[in-house]
């Protein structure tokens, strides 16, 4: 046994040895900074859109302050975006797939039976980006001025009117529910697939009312093709300062906005959460990029994690009694 000894003393040494250099680099490479590779922001809409917009002015934020390739992938298709939700939901939490998308994605349980995922369990919620009021508009030729006057031409002629949304469960959608139903109307909502061929019809005085966000409702507005009505803010908006608020037509506490979140799939770890989240809300306090914004309509937000789930549970909330009040069935 003692002519053995050399030998086993010689093994002990390389593992030591071996230890000494591996268990290093092993903590380097479990240290290495996120991300380490391109980051994939999801949005499940085409290109050229609101959400588009927002999504790609967020990734040059983002690739600047994580020092790394951000890029923006549209995966439209099924309504309210469902296609490009579910890719999110199925892809892996290491931070390389994020999604940039509206309201609209928490409405959906109200409007699809058969969603292939489940809006709060399989998203990890990381920022509410941005938010802005819609313009609730009419054609230029109708002859009423005001939210209150159009209405009483509705109630007058109810067979003779009908209203617009550019997509089922839309914050435009919502709206119109809410503004019938305050106003004690019953009128047809026609869906549309998407703002451009609902504003036709609006301009074209086919559909008589719509509510849409200010980047493609507000050209039209200036063009004067679109009348505008009120904005659904509590306060008039920068943007348009003389068009008044739903409020000063006579619905108190009226407000609705279209916004925008940034999410990851479900069980993104914590420390990926907060980095992303201080890159968002460090982006959100840029001049550059809040100038963007406001251009579309947009006021940047870039809350924290938490707040941001919580403003989620309160809008499915809120929205879930607007669908329900409305009597929308799911498809």
């Amino acid at each position: 046994m003692r002519g053995k000894q050399p030998a086993l003393t010689t093994a002990c040494r390389v593992v030591a040895l071996l230890a000494v250099l591996i268990v290093p680099a092993l903590a380097a490479g479990a240290a290495e900074p996120y991300p380490v590779r391109t980051v994939t922001i999801v949005v499940p809409y085409p290109a050229g859109g609101s959400v588009d917009g927002v999504a790609r002015h967020l990734s040059e934020e983002l690739a600047e302050r994580l020092k790394a390739s951000v890029v923006v992938e549209n995966r439209a298709g099924g309504a309210g975006g469902i296609v490009g939700a579910a890719t999110v939901a199925r892809a892996s939490p290491d931070g390389a797939t994020l999604m940039l998308t509206a309201s609209i994605h928490v409405v959906t349980p109200f409007l699809f039976k058969h969603v292939p995922y489940d809006v709060v369990r399989d998203f990890t919620p990381i920022s509410l980006v941005a938010s802005g009021p819609l313009i609730v508009s009419t054609s230029s030729a109708m002859p009423a001025n005001t939210l209150a006057a159009f209405f009483d031409l509705v109630r007058r002629n109810p067979d003779h009117y009908t209203f617009a949304t550019s997509s089922r469960g839309s914050a435009g959608h919502l709206t119109i529910e809410l503004l019938k139903r305050q106003a004690g109307l019953d009128t047809l909502v026609v869906a549309y697939r998407g703002a451009g061929p609902a504003l036709i019809d609006v301009i074209a005085g086919r559909v008589q009312l719509i509510a849409d966000p200010f980047l493609s409702s507000l050209p039209h507005v200036r063009a004067g093709e679109l009348k505008p009505l009120a904005v659904t803010s509590l306060e008039r908006a920068a943007m348009a300062p003389d068009i008044p608020t739903i409020a000063e037509s006579g619905m108190q506490g009226f407000e609705m906005r279209s916004w925008y979140g940034l999410w990851g799939p479900k069980d993104l770890p914590a420390d990926l959460v907060a980095a992303l989240e201080a890159a968002v809300r460090a982006g959100a306090s840029s001049s550059k990029f809040k100038g963007r914004l406001n251009l579309l309509g947009f006021e940047p937000i870039g809350s924290s994690a938490a707040a941001f789930k919580t403003y989620i549970d309160d809008e499915i909330a809120k929205n879930g009694k607007i669908v329900r009040d409305a009597g929308i069935q799911a498809e």
